[in-house]
């Protein structure tokens, strides 16, 4: 069903916060008759009423499949729950909202995946655009829905859109022009089936390239799917300049946008100009704020094992008193283990802290066991002396205890402006 064909059909959006709304406020634009779902009653959908959309909330009810031509599911909604699994069972086609808005969008898209970086680096692309004098929107997984561009940006505008496996385990037609995978490493094995699933799903980015379009990928990455022109990259490249963000890991991420900004035409003086002066993004290796000699770090973003990995790397010189735990990810601690030094130390808060423990007991490395966020400061903050770093770089999901890991960033700075 192409884009034009809407008008009129009757679609399913299933998840109604920021990217099912964002879908459902294009479908109604174009057409077509939209019903929406979403388990939390507590949802302000006061908009979507009004514009029509026929929303429902709290328990799941598969009579609402009746007649829906297409469902469009939210990236955080599991493939598994009863209205996506009754849709399939059915033969209704099942899109992401990254899906609907390739539909509706004729501008070229230069699209970021991989299990670190993604966020870093599309906002690094952005950058670079800017700089360049470029159109340019940053959207997907950070930044704006793609479907909320819909009609809001020029065609010759690039889109970066920072893509996740959840939104590109729903994709059908979308053919980034250039297609940028950062790096694969276990993550969300506690929703993709195994990590044979995951990395399938983070390859779809490259399924519809044609000739026309470029595939960047880490040197000496194995095969990919889809035609698209093989560019590689890695941490050790000549940059036209060497990034302002720190950590090897941010040099990798500097070289692959550096590969894609070339593809896309634009010279290394504007490449230069950006990796100059980017100075990051919130929630990833955040200076917070330096007291008494120590140094706070939010890096909240850090939701798995690899990516904490990286801010423990970051920080080669003196303590680190590092906040770790969440809720897991079926992912194993060990590695974290043996990246600790001596004289760091950990700090254990939430669901994972007992797992956790158990792997930092049997390499010997100390820890806390503190519960929460606002504990776990307050014994690292006792702890840490001139020349230490405190970091939260949790390695886990927030899920347990935060909406999200921009709320458990926001409550980690807060608590550290607040110290005496």
């Amino acid at each position: 069903m192409s884009a034009e064909e809407l008008s009129g059909r009757r679609v399913l959006v299933v998840g109604l916060a920021r990217s099912g709304k964002a879908a459902a406020e294009a479908l109604v634009a174009r057409g077509a008759s939209v019903t929406g779902y979403d388990r939390d009653e507590a949802l302000d959908v006061g908009r979507l009423r009004e514009l029509g959309v026929e929303v429902h909330v709290g328990r799941e009810e598969e009579t609402l499949l009746q007649g829906i031509e297409v469902v469009v599911k939210s990236p955080g909604v599991p493939g598994e729950t009863s209205l996506v699994a009754g849709a399939r069972t059915r033969g209704i086609p099942v899109w992401s909202e990254i899906e609907l808005g390739a539909r509706l969008l004729g501008n070229p898209i230069l699209g970021v995946t991989g299990t670190n970086g993604k966020t870093t680096t599309s906002e690094l692309l952005g950058a670079v655009f800017r700089a360049a004098d470029r159109p340019v929107e940053v959207a997907g997984n950070v930044g704006h829905p793609l479907t909320s561009l819909v009609g809001a940006v020029p065609p010759e505008t690039w889109i970066v859109c920072e893509l996740s496996s959840f939104q590109l385990e729903d994709v059908e037609t979308i053919r980034p022009r250039i297609g940028v995978l950062l790096n694969l490493q276990p993550d969300h094995l506690d929703r993709h089936a195994s990590f044979e699933a995951y990395a399938s799903a983070k390859l779809r980015i490259f399924e519809r390239q044609s000739a026309e379009d470029t595939a960047v990928v880490p040197r000496g990455f194995g095969p990919i799917p889809g035609a698209g022109r093989r560019v590689e990259f890695g941490a050790t490249d000549q940059l036209p300049a060497e990034p302002l963000i720190p950590g090897p890991h941010n040099r990798e991420n500097a070289a692959a946008a550096t590969a894609a900004a070339r593809v896309a035409g634009i010279e290394d003086e504007a490449i230069a100009e950006a990796l100059r002066t980017f100075e990051g993004v919130p929630h990833r290796i955040e200076l917070v704020r330096e007291r008494r000699g120590v140094r706070y770090v939010n890096d909240s973003k850090a939701t798995n094992v690899a990516a904490c990995l990286c801010a423990l790397a970051s920080f080669p010189d003196g303590a680190l008193h590092v906040i770790l735990g969440g809720r897991g990810k079926a992912e194993p601690y060990g590695p974290l283990a043996a990246a600790f030094k001596l004289g760091d130390r950990a700090y254990l808060i939430g669901e994972a802290a007992g797992e956790i423990a158990a792997v930092l007991d049997s390499s010997g490395v100390p820890y806390v066991s503190a519960g929460d966020l606002e504990s776990a400061l307050a014994e690292a903050a006792s702890a840490a002396t001139a020349g230490d770093v405190v970091l939260l770089s949790p390695a886990c999901a927030s899920f347990d205890q935060f909406e999200d890991f921009e709320a458990r960033g926001d409550a980690f700075r807060g608590l550290v402006e607040r110290l005496a």
